[in-house]
């Protein structure tokens, strides 16, 4: 049972599964299911005995188009295995409602791992929304000619609405 414990996930590696849908930050299925140590349908099944413990505002069924954006966003060809139906996600007090209707030791410590990585994301939004307070109180010290400066900035801190965009070559050779 120790060895189980052991193969919890730090939140760090948490953090790149979590992704922003309907003004959420969520986890797929799939990849809890991964993190959880059993398929994805055991969770699914686990979760639909369990409806009471899930609304909507905890866990949600993506559309199909959220599913091809999302896709598109996580950079990957990720089938989701033929699937018949599509994905759920899951929010922060749905991952935590989880942990009650998955109860192995590893559940609950994969549920830990993941509840620091969701702390530690608002923590760094907190940070940007201080830094961006900073920055307007400096903007109204100092006048127009630092407009560009502070313009530009701002638009570093915005987060970004599409993909990374990729660096490398592509298949025709240029950059």
């Amino acid at each position: 049972m120790a060895s189980d414990l052991s193969l919890s996930p730090s939140p760090a590696a948490v953090e790149h599964l979590i992704f922003p849908i309907r003004g959420h930050r969520v986890m797929i299925d799939e990849d809890l299911a991964r993190l959880y140590g059993v398929e994805t349908k055991s969770l699914v099944r686990a979760v639909t005995r369990n409806l009471d413990r899930f609304p909507s505002d905890f866990m949600f069924q993506l559309t199909a188009e959220e599913r091809a954006n999302l896709r598109y966003q996580i950079g990957t060809s990720r089938s989701w295995g033929g699937r018949r139906y599509l994905p759920y996600v899951f929010t922060e007090q749905g991952v935590a409602m989880l942990s009650s209707v998955l109860r192995s030791p590893r559940a609950v410590a994969v549920n830990v791992e993941i509840m620091r990585a969701f702390v530690r994301l608002r923590q760094l939004l907190m940070e940007n929304a201080e830094l961006a307070r900073k920055l307007a109180e400096l903007e109204k010290r100092y006048d127009g000619q630092f407009r560009v400066v502070f313009e530009a900035i701002r638009e570093l801190m915005e987060p970004s609405d599409g993909p990374a965009r990729r660096i490398g070559f592509g298949h025709d050779g240029e950059c």
